[in-house]
């Protein structure tokens, strides 16, 4: 009984407070995959489209000092984080890793289609299962 009362109290502040899609489940097992190929979404501007704009915002922020242009496609720029140790797959910053990394996997990773690499040890569940969605629909 108490735990039907917690899971539902739960759901309610996720879904409705902290306006959430996704329960982040399961723990980093440290692979770096997240550390790599990386886009970075700067606010209402989306994802960070031209190299002009990456050394402007490197200028005013830190966070994008620490970041190394590897690419870019359809989608905007794609960069790797210049802390990741190549040998250790460690970041050498942990303790002092800004919030994307701290927040890491974000829902939002998901609302663009994107998908965790097969070795992270994260998942993102759905809160609201199918056929719950559905029934609220169909009402």
């Amino acid at each position: 009984m108490f735990q039907k009362v917690y899971n539902s109290i739960k759901k309610f502040f996720y879904l409705k407070i902290l306006k959430k899609k996704y329960y982040r489940l399961g723990s980093c097992k440290g692979c770096g995959k997240c550390c790599e190929n990386i886009y970075v979404n700067h606010g209402k501007k989306g994802f960070i489209k031209s190299e002009e704009e990456f050394n402007r915002l490197k200028f005013f922020h830190s966070f994008y000092r620490g970041l190394e242009l590897i690419g870019s496609d359809e989608l905007g720029l794609l960069f790797k984080c210049k802390h990741l140790d190549p040998i250790t797959r460690k970041c050498k910053i942990h303790f002092y890793r800004p919030p994307i990394c701290r927040n890491y996997p974000m829902e939002e990773i998901f609302k663009m289609g994107g998908i965790l690499a097969p070795e992270c040890g994260y998942k993102l569940k759905p809160i609201e299962s199918f056929d719950e969605i559905l029934n609220k629909l169909s009402k």
